[in-house]
C-alpha cells in the first residue's frame, strides 16, 4: 500500500534537479501505481529534459488504469506546449486504447512542431480503426517531403506499418511538382516492397528515379 510518505516522497522525486534522481522516483512510482501520481506524471512528461527519464515517465503511465490516465493524457493532445502533445501522444502509443482516437486530428498530424508531429503519425498508426485507415494514409502522405533525415524516415515508417492500403497516396504523391515529396513517396514505396531496404538506399534510388523523370 502507498502511504501519503511514499506519494509526497515521490513527488519531491520527480521534481529533483538531479536526473537519477527523477529517474528512480518515476520509476517507483510506476512500481507502487497510485491515482495520486497520475497528474504529477503528466506535468513532468511535458517539462522533463532528459529522454530517459520521458521514457520511464511514459512507462509508469502505462502502469496506471487507462480510466485514471486516458481522460488526462487527451487533455494535455491540446496543450499549447508541443513537448505536452508530444508526450501525451507518445503514451497514448503505448496505451494502445482505440478510445482516443478522435484525439488525432489533421490538425496534429500536420502539427508545424516536428516532434509533435511525429508523435502524432506513431500513435495514429496505432490507434487507427480499420475503416479509417485508407483517410489517414491520404493524411500521412500529404506530409511526405517534410522535414529533414529523421522527420521522413518517421513519416515513411508509420506509413509503411499500415500497410498496403497506402499505395493510392503514394503514387499520388509520386506525381505532385515537386521533387522532395515525389522523392519520399517513391522512397516510401520501396521500403514497402522491401522492409529490409534501408531508408538512405531507398532514398537514393528513388532520386535516381526522379532525376530520370520516372515514378
Amino acid at each position: 500500500m502507498v502511504t501519503e510518505t511514499d506519494v509526497r516522497r515521490a513527488l519531491r522525486g520527480l521534481e529533483h534537479e538531479d536526473a537519477s534522481v527523477r529517474l528512480r522516483a518515476a520509476l517507483a512510482v510506476g512500481t507502487h501505481p497510485d491515482a495520486e501520481f497520475v497528474g504529477a506524471l503528466i506535468e513532468r512528461s511535458a517539462v522533463e529534459p532528459e529522454f530517459y527519464v520521458r521514457d520511464m515517465l511514459t512507462w509508469a503511465l502505462t502502469r496506471h488504469p487507462a480510466a485514471l490516465t486516458l481522460p488526462e493524457l487527451l487533455a494535455e493532445v491540446r496543450s499549447e506546449r508541443a513537448q505536452a502533445r508530444s508526450q501525451a501522444l507518445h503514451t497514448l502509443s503505448k496505451l494502445g486504447d482505440r478510445a482516443a482516437w478522435p484525439v488525432i486530428t489533421p490538425a496534429l498530424l500536420a502539427d508545424a512542431d516536428d516532434e509533435v508531429a511525429r508523435s502524432a503519425w506513431r500513435a495514429a498508426v496505432v490507434l487507427v480503426p480499420d475503416d479509417e485507415r485508407p483517410e489517414l494514409a491520404a493524411a500521412l502522405a500529404a506530409q511526405l517531403g517534410r522535414g529533414g533525415r529523421d522527420v521522413r524516415l518517421s513519416l515513411s515508417r508509420a506509413l509503411v506499418a499500415l500497410g498496403e492500403v497506402i499505395m493510392p497516396a503514394l503514387r499520388a504523391a509520386a506525381t505532385r511538382p515537386g521533387p522532395e515529396a515525389r522523392t519520399h513517396a517513391i522512397a516510401t514505396e520501396r521500403l514497402l516492397r522491401d522492409p529490409d531496404a534501408g531508408f538512405e538506399s531507398a532514398v537514393e534510388e528513388a532520386k535516381r528515379i526522379v532525376a530520370l523523370g520516372g515514378r
